[in-house]
């Protein structure tokens, strides 16, 4: 972490010493898109945590740990295929998932569905695309986010 904070502050420094008003121009760009995306950032952070509270430890390991097998995975590709979340929440909120114990190659797939499959998108898919193309592309997608929860899980049991 400390050497992004180094490198941005470099490299801002070589920027701001090469075209001081292009920098500022940036850095003012920067922030405002920081202050318009921040309430959005809040609320959902404030939503995820209220979530997390109300969801005891044991419901969660119940669901995506080391002990439900391969429903973890399930499970996991059902809650990601559900959601609708940006990945700027996605990805700390698979972070606080694996603190609490979730296996890296279930968050893979938790990931993966977030990403590529769309159940409560559908509708908006089938008008451009049609009902057979939309059910296909989120099957496919699927069956591909569990393939790579499950080669994740082989290869970090392999390497580690």
């Amino acid at each position: 972490m400390i050497y992004i904070v180094i490198l941005t502050v470099l490299l801002s420094t070589v920027s701001f010493i090469l075209d001081k008003k292009k920098t500022w121009k940036g850095i003012k760009k920067g922030m405002m898109q920081f202050i318009n995306i921040l309430p959005t950032l809040l609320s959902v952070i404030i939503l995820i945590s209220i979530v997390l509270y109300f969801i005891s430890d044991e419901v969660l390991m119940h669901y995506l740990g080391s002990d439900a097998g391969i429903a973890a995975y399930f499970s996991a590709g059902i809650l990601g295929a559900v959601a609708i979340l940006p990945g700027f929440i996605a990805y700390p909120l698979a972070g606080i998932l694996v603190k609490s114990g979730v296996s890296l190659s279930v968050i893979a797939v938790f990931i993966t569905t977030l990403k590529m499959v769309g159940l409560l998108t559908i509708p908006i898919e089938m008008k451009y695309f049609g009902l057979k193309v939309s059910l296909m592309r989120n099957a496919l997608s699927f069956v591909g986010a569990l393939a790579v929860g499950i080669t994740m899980a082989f290869v970090l049991n392999y390497v580690f």
